[in-house]
């Protein structure tokens, strides 16, 4: 029997259906149909076991965190792995622990241990594509950069799972995934699949 695994994207910034349909297909092929929801309030938030923070703008989604009272749920079902979270681009800022010219606008949820550098690459790359290799893949994975972060260190159990030549693209603690590209703008599924067995492991 398919165990029932719900995944919910943040709804409030960032390329949110886009999400919501490449999850649908890899949830699909796992035999699991209308298991991927928009979360806004805390009731949503209740009912998944696995949440991605899409891109966007890193203050804007932390306030929006904040003003729904989604904050502590999120950090306490992590640490009591009831919940896993995948953070791409704005969503990477906000799951670390330490980040580069810290703003008072931004609460970071502290998910990993690692330090994050907003908006790494400047306006020159704003935005490329790069391919990258992924730790337990011997396949490149096409990673769109769009005003990326950039993961300058990691401590502690979370590991790095890409490196580009500017440093860390990817990572993972526990339960936690971090990327600083969009894996959700290809119609390469393996980075959410990826998720999908995090959580299914959890």
């Amino acid at each position: 029997m398919v165990k029932q695994i719900s995944i919910g994207v943040l709804g409030i910034q960032g390329a949110i259906s886009e999400h919501v349909l490449i999850m649908q297909k890899v949830m699909l092929h796992h035999g699991l149909k209308n298991n991927v929801q928009i979360v806004r309030k805390k009731t949503e938030l209740d009912k998944v076991q696995g949440l991605i923070i899409p891109g966007g703008e890193s203050t804007t989604i932390s306030r929006f965190i904040i003003s729904n009272n989604l904050s502590e749920t999120i950090r306490e079902r992590v640490k009591n792995q009831s919940l896993s979270v995948m953070g791409t681009c704005a969503g990477c800022v906000l799951v670390s622990s330490d980040m580069v010219d810290k703003s008072k606008d931004i609460s970071l949820l502290s998910l990993m241990d690692m330090k994050v550098k907003r908006n790494a690459f400047g306006r020159q790359r704003e935005s490329f594509e790069q391919d990258i290799m992924i730790k337990g893949s011997s396949i490149l994975f096409s990673a769109v950069f769009i005003r990326a972060p950039l993961i300058l260190d990691t401590w502690g159990e979370c590991k790095p799972l890409s490196l580009i030549d500017d440093g860390i693209v990817m990572a993972q603690q526990k339960n936690v995934l971090a990327l600083s590209f969009h894996p959700e703008l290809t119609n390469d599924t393996r980075i959410h699949e990826l998720f999908y067995k995090i959580v299914d492991s959890y």
